[in-house]
């Protein structure tokens, strides 16, 4: 995508964008989910259970949730919907290790299933989910429209698609607000609590080039989606896409 800026984790290393961020999540795994609540301040346990009631509203049987990262989403679904077929896909083999031992001995063992894959070659065949859902995770794909092509093909007809994703406000005082929290504060939050202090830097840089709003809804046009909609949360600092097939 030529007008997207590329923004990397680590500046001068030679790995591409998606070597970089597995190495990335792989470091920051064990405190990923505490950050998150703190980076957050909490609010995105609601942007998720937002996802999950427009997702078990559709009844689906399968389900897949890309960039699951430590799985909260996936654990989430098995335990609100109905769905026989659960996956949760990641690149990160730390974040996946996380995710595993949450389930463990739980009754949720054999819905939820944590596969290590890459978003831009998915290993599943066309037409086989309900729901796909990516929540935190689409500004890492390293090639957008090829992540996104490849979740349209293995949705199925009249399948839903959700996003969750950080955006950035546009109206005053918001957009100014936060810009000082996503400049000043969150790498200072990410440097006290995390071992790799560039993570946090580029999570709030890549969400401050990612396209969001009307720019996401027309790249997913553009793809084939159809019923694009934007719903954008608390006063615009994450919005939740949905589309169709």
């Amino acid at each position: 995508m030529s007008s997207e800026k590329k923004v990397t984790p680590y500046k001068d290393s030679a790995e591409n964008k998606k070597q970089q961020v597995e190495k990335m999540f792989d470091t920051i795994s064990g405190e990923y989910d505490g950050l998150n609540r703190v980076i957050s301040l909490g609010t995105d346990i609601k942007w998720r259970k937002k996802v999950i009631k427009m997702v078990a509203k559709t009844r689906p049987d399968a389900i897949l949730d890309i960039a699951t990262g430590t799985g909260d989403l996936a654990i989430q679904f098995a335990q609100n919907t109905h769905a026989a077929k659960i996956i949760g896909l990641d690149l990160s083999e730390g974040m996946l290790s996380v995710a595993r031992k949450k389930v463990k001995g739980t009754a949720i063992e054999n819905t939820v299933d944590f596969v290590k894959g890459d978003s831009e070659a998915l290993p599943f065949e066309d037409n086989s989910f309900d729901a796909i859902t990516v929540s935190f995770g689409i500004r890492n794909f390293e090639n957008l429209e090829k992540g996104l092509s490849e979740i349209l093909r293995v949705l199925k007809s009249g399948g839903i698609f959700v996003i969750l994703e950080t955006s950035v406000p546009s109206k005053f005082p918001f957009k100014q607000g936060y810009s000082i929290y996503a400049k000043g504060i969150l790498p200072v939050i990410g440097s006290i609590f995390s071992k790799d202090k560039v993570a946090y830097k580029y999570l709030s840089e890549s969400a401050s080039v990612f396209p969001h709003g009307e720019a996401l809804n027309n790249i997913l046009r553009k793809i084939g989606f159809i019923e694009v909609e934007n719903k954008p949360q608390t006063f615009g600092v994450a919005t939740i896409y949905t589309a169709t097939k």
